[in-house]
């Protein structure tokens, strides 16, 4: 953004100094309008004139002003093209200026968009990454589950092997009566003590 507020600076420098040569050359074309009419004006009054001396009197003042007035016109052409030269630079300058200008504004507007690919893309990953450890979590508290519940299975079934042996121990003595019901574990304990 610094780069086109530059290029659009220097433009618009460019473009003042374009507008004060072309009126500089409208004011150089007048002015040889002006000295030409003032030429004609001369020669008029040349031709008016009825007597010789008068008019070699005028011919040596318009000779004299005919130099000089060429010499304005020659500097006036000279100025005029360097005036064209300028011009044309200027103009050159303001192409170079618009294209840098318009490159600048299709470069800012590719990296926008790769931004904009790039934050998507993350928030994409991101929210993988929050279904990947809601998922992680959830089989982490299943797996625990399971393992305590798996414990407590085993250890159910190995209190359920160690009661029936004391149960066989304890009612396969001699003088002892196999039980008539299901015994609970109290009666088991007081049989075995």
């Amino acid at each position: 953004t610094g780069t086109i507020s530059s290029l659009q600076r220097q433009l618009e420098i460019q473009e003042s100094q374009l507008r004060r040569c072309r009126s500089e050359k409208q004011m150089l074309q007048r002015e040889l309008r002006e000295r030409e009419k003032e030429l004609q004006a001369l020669s008029a009054k040349f031709y008016s004139l009825g007597e010789e001396q008068e008019q070699a009197k005028m011919m040596v003042t318009m000779e004299k002003e005919n130099r000089s007035l060429r010499q304005v016109v020659s500097e006036l052409k000279s100025k005029r093209e360097l005036q064209n030269e300028l011009i044309s630079e200027l103009q050159g300058t303001v192409r170079r200026l618009q294209a840098e200008a318009l490159s600048s504004q299709h470069q800012i507007r590719r990296q926008r968009r790769e931004q904009e690919e790039l934050q998507g893309r993350a928030e994409t990953l991101q929210h993988r990454l929050l279904q990947t450890t809601v998922a992680l979590e959830s089989i982490t508290s299943k797996a625990t589950g399971l393992s305590t519940s798996l414990f407590f299975f085993l250890f159910y079934l190995k209190f359920e092997r160690y009661r029936n042996k004391i149960i066989q121990a304890t009612f396969r003595t001699a003088g002892t009566k196999p039980p008539q019901a299901e015994l609970r574990d109290e009666e088991v304990l007081e049989a075995l003590q």
